[in-house]
């Protein structure tokens, strides 16, 4: 349970007086003796440059340190899986086999079929189902069964074709090495003698491509006579009254063979070899920084495509290539027409755009907005800590950075709106971080937000009483239909950099608008604005303009700025609760309050009988209401 909702739900809380670490997206203060603040201390430097991405923000890679995770973490299952599927089909062969009563009853069961075939090396694409049927109601003792008159008689012939072509390897050779000897010797004819080396290395090459085919023929032909023998099946493909399909011996060898026949899937899954893998992939993927290269890169491509489940001996590159340069946000795109959700993991799990070339990982929020969202988390959990001992301040905080580091691994696996919405301790954290209360926010609330049209100034995100949700759909990058996608930017800005930039220059605006005709409401708006950054009360008393509200707001003299400073800060404590200036409607209020603290004040400094900034807050016609403030609240969130 997030730290933030075990102090809503059981009112423990603690202080914190540590100057927050926050960066402010908007500081502009009130106007002070124009002092010019040096560029190398000055947030708002920071601040605008965080504001856009021209270089389009994160750094295009092959794979994201979390995508590499995933990938390893699929390519063990996947062999894993691999491995425990081999296991089951020995148990469902165990199981039915002695059920079975016919030739054709065994070719019928498509698992039975496929074991059968695997254990004794037979390509189904290239046999018939009727030549391994005939091949089943054989006997291999009788020298006129279809297995000996149609295979086993070609067994010598082939045998002696190896032979000789085998002689043909060791005569190529010889002749090779006698002319590579005759090379150094005076007078030789250099030309020629490279020639004829040259001739016999390609009589070499098709020896090797005989004795491979021949060598196929044979064990092929073996396989169909140790098939024939390994059941007992009549010459009509029935069995025998009484009879099993195979001998207790016979099924111990099928079994076995199958093994064999699946030698490769068990090697690559021993903890040795994966070990070994994944030590080559992690080494090999830093230099891939295209599609092409991927392909060009075995220790990255067979285990990319075997960690998907993909055999790479079965795919062609073209489609992979195509696969990878698929735009998965559309549904019309090669890698969708596919279906084949295999190609859409590979597709997801690299980072490449439609020319091959290496884009930004595909990720739920960017790296700049984890990092926000888990410091406003923070900074929250330490506002809502106000009355525990020091050792209980130090766990709160302690807890609340465990929660952030969790949010920051937890958000890479997030690949949807359905995803982030079933991980309710996720979803609490981010309302949490952004001061809302998750209890009064249900799921079906949070799915007609994010499936608002930001864009869309009617829509239902844009038209809710309190925009801070409009800001955490904003934080995201889904996509209409939901789903994690690489959303188009706004001229050099992000979605939210734009909203963000918007919504700064509306509020900077009614500050100027405000100020200029009364210092009292810049001073207003300033500690509206800067109230989310406030952790402690030391927070206030370090900034003149913060110290000032907080003194008018509370009829206390100026002189008390001249006490020491944690005297101060007792007063901050016992006069306002930090953790309220999370919440718009109680900043609102304060601030009402301060205005008509301001005005009479100011009213009695100058003789007015009534002054103008309390009327402005009290709603006259001609000033700031009394929401004034709850529509300022709104304005970092609009479109």
């Amino acid at each position: 349970m997030p730290v933030l909702m075990s102090v809503l739900m059981h009112g423990t809380s603690v202080p914190r007086v540590v100057k927050s670490t926050r960066v402010s997206r908007s500081s502009r203060p009130p106007k002070r003796g124009g002092v010019v603040v040096p560029l190398s201390v000055d947030k708002r430097y920071r601040e605008f440059a965080a504001a856009f991405s021209f270089a389009g923000g994160t750094t295009p890679v092959a794979q994201s340190e979390h995508q590499t995770d995933e990938m390893i973490g699929l390519y063990t299952a996947t062999k894993k899986s691999q491995v425990d599927a081999l296991a089951d089909d020995s148990k469902y062969y165990s199981a039915h086999i002695g059920s079975i009563t016919s030739a054709d009853q065994l070719l019928n069961d498509d698992r039975l079929r496929n074991y059968v075939y695997s254990a004794y090396g037979i390509d189904q694409s290239k046999w018939p189902r009727d030549t391994i049927s005939q091949v089943l109601r054989s006997d291999p003792s009788d020298p006129n069964s279809y297995v000996n008159t149609t295979f086993a008689s070609q067994l010598n012939g082939l045998k002696a074709q190896l032979a000789q072509a085998q002689s043909d390897v060791s005569a190529a050779n010889s002749k090779i090495a006698d002319y590579t000897a005759q090379l150094s010797q005076p007078g030789a004819n250099v030309t020629q003698l490279k020639v004829q080396i040259l001739v016999e290395k390609h009589h070499l090459e098709s020896y090797a491509t005989n004795i491979s085919s021949l060598s196929d023929q044979i064990a092929t032909i073996n396989g169909f006579v140790d098939l024939a023998g390994a059941f007992e099946f009549s010459p009509d493909g029935s069995l025998p009254s009484g009879v099993s399909a195979q001998t207790a011996a016979n099924v111990t060898i099928t079994k076995q063979r199958f093994d064999d026949s699946k030698a490769a899937v068990y090697s690559a899954a021993s903890p040795l070899n994966e070990a070994f893998a994944i030590r080559q992939f992690r080494t090999a993927l830093l230099t891939v920084n295209s599609v092409d290269a991927f392909i060009s890169t075995p220790d990255v491509y067979v285990f990319a495509l075997g960690a998907v489940g993909l055999d790479p001996k079965e795919v062609s590159q073209a489609t992979i290539k195509a696969v990878l340069e698929s735009d998965l946000s559309d549904p019309k795109s090669y890698v969708h027409t596919l279906k084949d959700d295999r190609y859409v993991q590979l597709a997801r799990a690299f980072n490449f755009d439609a020319k091959g070339n290496l884009t930004t990982p595909l990720v739920a929020q960017d790296a700049a907005e984890v990092l926000e969202i888990t410091r406003d988390y923070v900074i929250s959990a330490v506002k809502s800590a106000s009355t525990a001992s020091p050792q209980q301040q130090a766990a709160v905080r302690a807890q609340a950075t465990k929660d952030a580091t969790d949010y920051q691994e937890a958000i890479a696996g997030i690949d949807s709106v359905s995803d982030l919405l079933a991980n309710r301790p996720m979803v609490d954290f981010i309302l949490l971080a952004k001061g809302l209360d998750p209890r009064k926010v249900s799921t079906d609330f949070l799915k007609k937000i994010f499936a608002s049209n930001l864009n869309d100034p009617k829509s239902f995100a844009n038209t809710q009483s309190d925009l801070r949700f409009a800001d955490i759909a904003a934080s995201f990058n889904f996509d209409s239909k939901g789903n994690v996608a690489r959303l188009p930017m706004m001229g050099p800005q992000q979605q939210d950099q734009f909203r963000e930039t918007q919504a700064n220059y509306l509020q900077q605006s009614l500050e100027q608008q405000q100020g200029d005709t009364n210092p009292g409401v810049r001073l207003a708006l300033y500690f509206q604005r800067k109230a989310g950054d406030i952790t402690s009360a030391y927070d206030i008393l370090a900034d003149k303009a913060l110290s000032e509200v907080f003194r008018t707001t509370f009829n206390l003299p100026d002189q008390m700025a001249a006490m020491p400073i944690d005297q101060q800060a007792k007063f901050v404590d016992k006069f306002m609760k930090i953790k309220d200036l999370s919440d718009p409607a109680k900043v609102a209020k304060l601030l009402n309050r301060f205005s008509a603290m301001y005005d009479i004040k100011t009213s009695q400094s100058i003789g007015q009988g009534q002054s103008p900034l309390l009327s402005l807050f009290q709603g006259s016609s001609s000033g700031v209401s009394e929401s004034t403030f709850l529509a300022i609240a709104k304005l970092r969130s609009r479109p």
